[in-house]
């Protein structure tokens, strides 16, 4: 069941002097290749009829044992463009069945659908079984959509015998296309695939990336503010193949991070909003969230944050958080700001506590939690100039290198300090943080305090999962992958030792295997984001024994 309480890179993008240019390809693929996975589709091209259309494809998420939330977009005529306005009020229909075929139906249903609610579909089904593929559909006016598959959680009382989740983040649309969702929507083997953030961007064409460097070109052009702009936005990157057919292969489990709202977003403001010229603050959350919750297949908690919990039967449950809605403003450390003043906070008291809460509730062998910036302290030593800078752009430190990351739990050390004592405290085992954000795959082992690694255990395990698209290191000093990064890892390494791997050059995915004795997370890479039929291959494995203990590297995913 879902358990919710009461309760982004930056303006100034670093200058690019040269054209885009194409990473090595890893491995040759289709672009076609796996757009329709075990007989899935995708929405067809726009029609030119006046009858309605399903443009937008498909999707599921939030899996519960007896139930998943559906979720599509209904065109109900050519004019009612997604943030429009327009559009007659429609019946849809859905159909879920427990074969492709749709011959024997477990559940159907209908919703009116409208302009006040930009013409998208959720239908939170229940009374499904628990561990069960099904497939499901939308009809209107004649018309059916894509099938979709999705899969509903472990029920309660069940010790499954393995869970495999798909990590994500940072799909900016305009630095590549979108392979690595193509890759994840070829396999059969997931449970979910978890979003940590950044689904979608606001800013206008050529901004970030910069004109010059961009693959292709976001719709609407103008940075995104209003209701309608965020409506449109959202619409544009769910006209995307690789995108649509993700979704239609797996339930989605997603949270936001800054952009989608605006970059470094905080409770009362953003670094890219500026108060009077870009409007209120408050009415553009407003219009950003309405947006999120009508265009995701996510259940709204409380308050209308994400943070929520979800459970897969008693060997995993899954704490996802809202670091955007409570916190208070980065710190300016040239003000003279306090980084670990308790009156600062990310998480808000009230969500700080349920986290705290759940996690020592939990009877579940792993105890995941969903967060959109890096839980793990990082200091920089002896990195070079001419590195430093592209690395203050990626992880928002100063670019005289101060050993801090403010918009991260660097910068809200109090709140971290309480949650780790808690778990170091009260012998919580088998918590794993999972992170995106930072355009990097890192594995990390968690200590309260990062001086007393190695000779204290560390209370946890952080898997950060590197960017779809959205630029890294290489991206940014127009250098071929792996060769001055690594300059820039090595000295990340000996300044922080409980990180045991750091990539920064590569885009890709994570995927998390988790079992009653160990906990692994599989790396993996495209080859070129340039190129939309790009390949993928393993770059490293971690694994983490159940019962405590430190990350340990295997060289092989798990099959």
């Amino acid at each position: 069941m879902t358990d919710a309480e009461s309760t982004t890179p930056r303006r100034s993008v670093a200058s690019r002097a040269h054209a885009p240019r194409r990473r090595t390809v890893v491995a040759a693929g289709a672009a076609s290749a796996a757009l329709l996975p075990l007989g899935l589709g995708i929405s067809g091209p726009a029609r030119a009829a006046e009858g309605p259309a399903f443009r937008h494809g498909v999707a599921s998420g939030d899996p519960l044992p007896d139930g998943v939330l559906l979720w599509t977009r209904l065109t109900p005529s050519p004019d009612a463009t997604p943030g429009s306005g327009r559009g007659a009020a429609t019946e849809v229909r859905w159909q879920v069945a427990e074969d492709d075929a749709f011959a024997s139906l477990a559940a159907e249903g209908s919703a009116t659908t409208s302009a006040a609610t930009d013409h998208t579909v959720k239908a939170d089904v229940r009374g499904l079984r628990p561990d069960t593929t099904y497939w499901f559909r939308f009809t209107a006016g004649g018309v059916t959509s894509a099938a979709g598959r999705t899969r509903t959680a472990p029920a309660a009382d069940v010790t499954a015998g393995n869970l495999r989740f798909a990590t994500v983040s940072c799909a900016n649309w305009e630095s590549g296309w979108f392979a690595a969702y193509r890759h994840l929507a070829a396999r059969n083997d997931l449970n979910a695939v978890v979003h940590l953030g950044d689904y979608v961007y606001e800013y206008g064409t050529g901004e970030y990336p910069l004109e010059e460097d961009k693959i292709r070109e976001i719709f609407p052009t103008h940075e995104v503010q209003s209701l309608s702009d965020y409506r449109a936005r959202h619409g544009h990157y769910k006209t995307d193949a690789d995108l649509q057919a993700m979704h239609a292969a797996h339930p989605l489990i997603a949270i936001w991070d800054d952009h989608e709202f605006a970059n470094d977003a905080w409770s009362g403001g953003a670094e890219n909003h500026t108060p009077g010229a870009e409007g209120d603050w408050a009415a553009r959350v407003r219009a950003a969230k309405q947006a999120y919750f009508e265009w995701m297949p996510v259940r709204p908690a409380t308050e209308g944050t994400t943070y929520r919990r979800l459970r897969f039967g008693r060997l995993a449950d899954l704490h996802l958080l809202d670091l955007r809605s409570f916190r208070d403003a980065q710190p300016s450390l040239g003000d003279g700001d306090v980084i670990d003043d308790p009156d600062r906070t990310m998480t808000g008291r009230r969500q700080l506590d349920w986290l705290k809460s759940g996690l020592s509730a939990s009877e579940a062998t792993w105890r995941m939690v969903g967060t959109s910036v890096m839980v793990s302290p990082i200091a920089f030593g002896s990195v070079p100039a001419y590195l430093l800078r592209p690395l203050a752009q990626l992880l928002g430190i100063p670019a005289g290198g101060l050993a801090v990351n403010v918009d991260q739990w660097d910068g809200y050390t109090d709140d971290r300090r309480e949650l780790l004592a808690h778990l170091r405290d009260n012998g919580i085992d088998g918590t794993v943080f999972l992170t995106g954000d930072i355009h990097m795959h890192l594995a990390n082992d968690v200590p309260v305090e990062a001086a007393t690694y190695p000779w204290d255990e560390p209370v946890a395990a952080e898997f950060v999962v590197s960017s779809v698209t959205s630029d890294n290191v290489d991206d940014i000093v127009h250098a071929p992958p792996h060769t001055v990064s690594t300059v820039a890892e090595v000295a990340v390494k000996a300044a922080n030792r409980h990180v045991r791997w750091v990539d920064m050059d590569s885009h890709g995915y994570g995927v998390l295997d988790l079992t009653a004795e160990r906990a692994q997370m599989d790396y993996y890479a495209i080859g070129d984001k340039t190129d939309a039929g790009t390949g993928t291959q393993h770059l490293r494995s971690y694994r983490k024994p159940a019962g405590g203990g430190r990350l340990e590297r295997t060289d092989d995913p798990v099959a």
